[in-house]
């Protein structure tokens, strides 16, 4: 398992994972239209980049990753746990239509569907079922973290969908690390109120202050909710280290890109 960065020919540069065999990928900042302080591939809808770069820019990521940009599915993320089924009625929500929903995953075993989730240091996961064909992506900063987004996304792709856990396939993009997550209390304590004992591993006190595992946390979500090991690919880059190829939240504030990951079912 690995994460591998590529160029596109349009210039995109994105993520991708072995483990997953479906269209998909993590953006970064690179390879896109917009001028600073989003420059230059920022996908976040209603920025000051204007809305003819945010179509170009989504144009060249979903070329690279090879899906219809057309029927793209965004999510419309409020730091919460709800995971919204996605049919073809919902098709263009986020680019050509409204969103009617506020959802931090997206989930649907519908073929041709890409599905997109946003981050700027948050957690972004994206799921796969490789014997229903069902896919899904995950918004889980540490507050959709603490309260099980991803346990909430894995049991609605089985209610749904029939995917077994154990057949599931995870790929945990690019995030702020432990070196650089620093909070006071209030994380590690909705850390260890979610997952008791499995949270201590994650959770380091410097002095007064905390430093966390973000994506460690999510990877023992995954595994708490049943899928293996070897089925759990990590990026392991961090977004606050890398300013060439990402945008931080904590490091840039509000004046800055999204970026996005993007999957799809064939």
């Amino acid at each position: 398992m690995a994460f591998t960065i590529h160029e596109a020919e349009n210039g995109a540069v994105y993520l991708t994972s072995s483990l997953l065999p479906v269209p998909h990928g993590f953006s970064t900042r690179a390879g896109g239209v917009s001028p600073a302080p989003w420059d230059s591939l920022n996908l976040r809808p209603g920025q000051g980049d204007g809305e003819a770069a945010l179509w170009e820019n989504y144009r060249r990521f979903c070329e690279a990753v090879g899906v219809d940009m057309d029927r793209l599915i965004l999510s419309r993320q409020v730091h919460e746990t709800t995971v919204r089924p996605c049919t073809a009625a919902d098709a263009g929500k986020g680019l050509d239509r409204p969103r009617d929903y506020d959802a931090d995953a997206l989930v649907t075993d519908e073929i041709d569907l890409p599905l997109a989730v946003f981050s700027a240091d948050c957690g972004i996961i994206l799921l796969h079922d490789p014997k229903t064909g069902a896919v899904g992506g995950v918004h889980a900063g540490w507050r959709g973290c603490a309260g099980g987004i991803l346990e909430n996304a894995v049991r609605e792709m089985g209610r749904l969908y029939g995917a077994v856990p154990a057949n599931l396939l995870a790929a945990v993009g690019p995030c702020i690390g432990q070196c650089c997550f620093e909070t006071d209390s209030d994380v590690p304590e909705a850390m260890r109120t979610a997952l008791g004992a499995e949270a201590e591993a994650f959770i380091q006190r410097r002095g007064p202050k905390y430093h966390v595992d973000l994506a460690g946390l999510n990877r023992q979500w995954l595994l708490r909710s049943g899928l293996l090991p070897e089925h759990i690919d990590l990026c392991g880059l961090c977004t606050a280290c890398r300013p060439d190829l990402f945008w931080s939240h904590r490091k840039m504030g509000e004046r800055r890109g999204v970026h996005a990951a993007i999957i799809a079912r064939t």
